[in-house]
């Protein structure tokens, strides 16, 4: 295969900055696709650990070129520091192995206001990080949004902020009763952003498809879940982008027969950061213990995640929706110490059963999971590096999901450092 794409099939936080760096391996580029710094991919490398919000996690290979696509919204404050955090480390020495594409819009401060301001009056919160990426695609679909290239360009920059600040501060001054922003200090601390993206801005399209007609072999990289999409995804409770493998195509600029491979990444058990239905959480000791032993935190806002059992309903239509070929199994290890392990093969409302979970939301909360229960393998595996290396208990498991799901699995993670994997299926074999 040469293209493979990656998607999460949960509420995000799968663990999918670990596989793409792993994956990268095989790469020569890497591509994220959508999403802003709202989201967080963590990847441990020995006793270093790298938290990455926009740039893609193959930037710790040395030959990879890495490309923030142009259905990503871009916090030029965020990738600055992140930049000189990854050159600290002494990661990303060469500056052109960096590429933002001309096209990706920006996140700008009002975005970020608005964002907090409409999120602390709400009596509905959603949950937000604030970090301004709902506002952002919001003015990306209304056509006000401002884009790399324009922010490069001094002259546009200025007639377009100072178009949006307009209507912005009327918004923000009548209806929220705040502080209005003054172009001015907007300009000023925008400067020596437009100097540092002038040495990364590139028709990054124009690239990948010289790329392919080279036959260089490219990973996609998607950002949160597959039920935080936008319309795929328990709405409103959602994210503002399309986070399943069909936006590859629109947020890279390659056409949907570019990616050959879809890999699903899932933990073998579920969290979801924020609000919204969780049908199978478990709020109890056990919710606790998971989130103890699996460190579950947000990566970009420290918040506690939820947790609860390996939901089959929900990814058997991430499946379906992504085409996904073969789905990468996380934090197996953290299940190490459960006596029981359940999973959920449908949902229950009223006296019905479902294999699909439902449309509206006031009956995702509803719903009442059916499990199946399994004997834990009570051991240690943390860190096993070949499948025979596993409990039956646990080979166990991995094959109910397969079954339930639909499809295979490609590879297990049995800890968080880059070595504890699995591999069955290298998707760029």
């Amino acid at each position: 295969m040469a293209n493979v794409g990656v998607v999460g099939v949960q509420w995000g936080d799968e663990g999918k900055g670990k596989i793409i760096d792993y994956l990268s391996g095989f790469a020569d580029i890497i591509v994220r696709f959508q999403g802003g710094a709202n989201a967080g991919h963590t990847i441990v490398i020995g006793d270093k650990k790298v938290i990455l919000h926009l740039i893609p996690s193959g930037i710790l290979r040395e030959k990879t070129y890495c490309i923030i696509g142009n259905g990503v919204v871009m916090d030029p404050e965020v990738l600055e520091k992140e930049i000189e955090e990854l050159k600290g480390l002494g990661y990303l020495q060469d500056d052109r192995r960096l590429m933002i594409s001309g096209y990706t819009h920006v996140i700008m401060p009002y975005h970020k206001k608005l964002d907090a301001l409409k999120e602390s009056r709400s009596a509905k919160k959603i949950g937000t990080t604030g970090r301004g990426i709902g506002p952002a695609y919001e003015d990306r679909v209304s056509r006000m949004g401002i884009r790399v290239v324009d922010l490069i360009d001094r002259k546009v920059f200025r007639e377009k902020l100072k178009a949006n600040l307009e209507i912005k501060n009327f918004l923000i001054r009548r209806y929220y009763k705040d502080e209005p922003l003054m172009i001015r200090d907007i300009l000023k601390k925008f400067e020596p952003y437009r100097k540092m993206l002038k040495r990364h801005v590139t028709d990054s399209t124009s690239f990948l498809h010289k790329a392919m007609a080279k036959k260089k072999k490219i990973l996609f990289e998607g950002a949160q879940g597959t039920f935080l999409d936008i319309d795929h995804g328990t709405y409103p409770y959602v994210t503002s982008s399309n986070t399943i493998a069909g936006n590859i195509s629109a947020g890279a600029g390659v056409p949907p027969s570019a990616v050959d491979y879809i890999l699903g990444i899932c933990k073998t058990y579920t969290t979801r950061v924020g609000e919204g239905p969780f049908p199978t959480e478990l709020p109890g000791p056990e919710g606790e213990l998971m989130r103890k032993i699996g460190d579950e935190y947000g990566a970009t806002t420290g918040r506690p995640r939820r947790c609860g059992w390996f939901d089959a309903v929900l990814v058997r239509r991430a499946v379906k929706l992504s085409g996904i070929n073969g789905l990468s199994l996380m934090k197996l290890d953290v299940l190490d110490s459960f006596d029981t392990i359940k999973i959920c093969t449908h949902y229950k409302i009223g006296k019905r059963l479902y294999e699909e979970p439902p449309m509206a939301l006031q009956d995702f909360y509803r719903c009442e999971p059916q499990y199946e229960e399994m004997p834990g393998w009570k051991t240690s595996i943390k860190d096993a590096r070949r499948l025979e290396d596993l409990p039956e208990q646990t080979l166990r498991y991995i094959r109910r999901i397969e079954e339930l799901v639909g499809v295979p699995a490609a590879i297990v993670s049995t800890g968080p450092d880059r070595e504890s994997t699995i591999i069955l299926t290298n998707p760029f074999a």
